[in-house]
């Protein structure tokens, strides 16, 4: 069985809300890491960086949000057989793990870089209900889990982004979201 690592209140929400999309079987490790669980050896064979989240999939051993999701999308998901919508999904993952979250989350620029970013996508939810269109993807669970923290962590003023605003309601009724990062069952 697959085995997911993180610890309370961490990235792994993100692996764990994808896993429940998918309706995937998994035990979720979660490390004390008040306590130190991911600087001992043990979990540093997993993750050498001692870094949440990660996941043991049989014999196979992957950290990094982006990386589990992208891998969980391939072996798991609906991966598409062409390149370009493949690059498409890699692209809004990545997006959401480096510009979106420092962007949201790096206090010293978020003035500056929260218009920047929720503009366009702003913009996109007024024309598509998901990110690359009709139907729920990966990259959903990618940006919409850095959206959604908005509300839950920061409390900004997103009234200036209503379809940013009705995307992050819309993915956050979903089961598998509440039962992934809403911690509900």
């Amino acid at each position: 069985m697959l085995k997911l690592y993180g610890g309370a209140f961490s990235r792994a929400a993100i692996a764990k809300w994808y896993l429940e999309e998918l309706e995937i079987p998994y035990e979720f490790v979660q490390l004390d890491m008040q306590a130190g669980e991911h600087h001992q050896p043990e979990f540093l064979q997993i993750n050498p960086m001692g870094k949440v989240p990660a996941i043991v999939d049989e014999d196979f051993q992957l950290w990094e949000s982006g990386a589990i999701l992208l891998y969980l999308n391939e072996k798991y998901g609906k991966s598409s057989a062409f390149p370009e919508e493949r690059a498409k999904i890699y692209q809004w993952v990545l997006f959401a793990n480096s510009t979106l979250a420092s962007g949201i989350f790096t206090e010293s620029t978020r003035e500056r870089e929260v218009p920047r970013l929720l503009t366009p996508l702003n913009e996109i939810f007024q024309k598509q209900p998901f990110v690359l269109g009709d139907e729920f993807s990966v990259a959903d669970v990618a940006v919409g889990s850095i959206l959604a923290y908005i509300p839950m962590m920061l409390k900004l003023d997103l009234s200036a982004y209503p379809a940013v605003l009705e995307y992050i309601n819309r993915i956050s009724e979903r089961p598998a979201f509440k039962k992934g990062i809403g911690g509900k069952p």
